[in-house]
């Protein structure tokens, strides 16, 4: 499978829109496209799926390990591979060239040619450059011009671009190519997906045979480390509430334990099980639902009783005593954990996390270290006996430079985890 990375010059350049434009044309074109996004992401995901009808491989060399970025490529069933960089090419602590570094992939650059022409290849070249300084083993192998005009505008980028920069087309400004925004980003895939026809019209004006020339395979991954499948179930919540959960988390559970889901925003009961997992999403904006409902009164009295429960960052919302959203209404949720948690206008986290245990619990032995990552627009205001099972080396956390709220054999984490960082074989393990 052969693959290649779309990477910005900044954030907000149009990436997601340009990344579904390329699949819609490959799919155009005949062949089998396999979306993955480069970092941390649940929602631009969601929209590859949307197009693909299959899932998108999160690349995350911080997340998993080299290793585990490539295995998680190779996890891939299409026949052509397009990542979807984040922020700017260079940015982050884990940039899109790192993803395309550790998959030996080449990049095309998606520049926002809305307001110029020759210095779009001013720009590419620049980035170009930029590689070896940068210390970057990478190849800026072509460029896609983001909301440009055909005719004298397209021109005038092509002609501009030197030899070693292909013009791959462009993207034009097409009304219907918008994608709807909230705090945490851009509406998901299922809410908001863009039209295929509209996509196909885009894709028009892209040179998919010539993305496919300068698309390269990857060096194959090292095999993950043999674990036996067990005889536990774990139940993991599974609606709109609870949306943001990476496919090889999924597959790994399902590797190592049987596994159910169930929709708490519906009322569904907990199913029969030995560990539910409660992946991120979008509480706050199901909070009267989950309030109303039985789902999370039962899932507190299980809790109580002993059922092990892991929930991560939504899933540490819902564990909570209380949710308070932005309009000061207070929800009670599961009541599990000792904490109330409250909605704000702005942005409380948004890093790669590093965690040291300070003592054994359901996803890391004692001094163990875990790399995940954090985005919340929530506080949690913890009671003041409140139990931590870590000690945060990087990142924010819950509070007071801690992570991982423990009561009963209930954690609630604002880290979210790869699969390839050994947190769920572990919780499987604990059950």
């Amino acid at each position: 499978m052969r693959g290649v990375v779309l990477a910005g010059t900044s954030s907000g350049v149009g990436k997601t829109v340009a990344t579904l434009a390329v699949l819609q044309g490959l799919k155009e074109a005949g062949y089998e496209p396999q979306p993955a996004k480069a970092g941390p992401d649940f929602i631009d995901p969601s929209h590859h799926t949307a197009v693909c009808s299959r899932p998108s491989r999160s690349l995350d060399p911080w997340l998993s390990g080299e290793e585990g970025c490539r295995r998680n490529y190779w996890r891939g069933t299409g026949d052509v591979c397009v990542v979807e960089g984040m922020m700017g090419l260079y940015d982050g602590t884990n940039s899109t060239a790192a993803v395309a570094e550790t998959l030996s992939l080449p990049v095309v650059l998606v520049v926002d040619a809305k307001a110029g022409m020759e210095s779009v290849a001013a720009t590419a070249l620049g980035f170009s450059a930029y590689a070896d300084r940068a210390g970057r083993d990478i190849e800026v192998a072509g460029v896609l011009a983001q909301r440009a005009h055909g005719g004298r505008h397209e021109d005038g980028i092509r002609e501009a671009l030197p030899d070693e920069l292909a013009y791959l087309g462009r993207v034009p400004p097409l009304s219907g190519l918008e994608i709807p925004d909230r705090h945490l980003g851009l509406q998901m895939g299922t809410e908001a997906p863009i039209a295929d026809e509209t996509l196909a019209d885009a894709a028009a004006h892209i040179d998919i045979e010539r993305l496919v020339d300068i698309a390269a395979e990857p060096p194959r991954p090292e095999p993950s480390p043999e674990r036996p499948a067990t005889d536990v179930t774990v139940a993991v919540a599974d609606d709109s509430a609870f949306c943001f959960r990476y496919p090889a988390t999924i597959e790994r559970l399902r590797e190592r334990a049987a596994v159910t889901t169930f929709a708490p925003v519906a009322g569904d009961p907990v199913p029969d099980c030995d560990g539910v997992y409660l992946p991120g999403g979008y509480p706050e904006l199901h909070a009267e639902a989950l309030a109303d409902g039985d789902t999370l009164d039962e899932l507190g009295r299980r809790a109580a009783d002993g059922l092990p429960v892991f929930g991560e960052c939504g899933g540490l919302m819902a564990l909570s005593e209380t949710l308070t959203d932005t309009d000061d209404r207070t929800y009670a949720m599961a009541g599990v954990l000792p904490a109330d948690v409250r909605m704000c206008e702005r942005y409380q986290a948004l890093d790669h996390v590093e965690l040291r245990a300070t003592d054994e619990s359901a996803i890391a032995s004692t001094d163990e270290h875990l790399r995940g990552h954090e985005f919340h627009y929530s506080t949690a205001d913890v009671a003041a006996d409140g139990t931590f099972a870590f000690e945060l080396e990087r990142g924010d956390g819950i509070a007071d430079g801690r992570e991982g709220l423990v009561e009963h054999r209930t954690l609630g984490t604002y880290a979210h985890f790869h699969a390839d960082s050994g947190v769920f074989d572990r919780f499987v393990e604990s059950l």
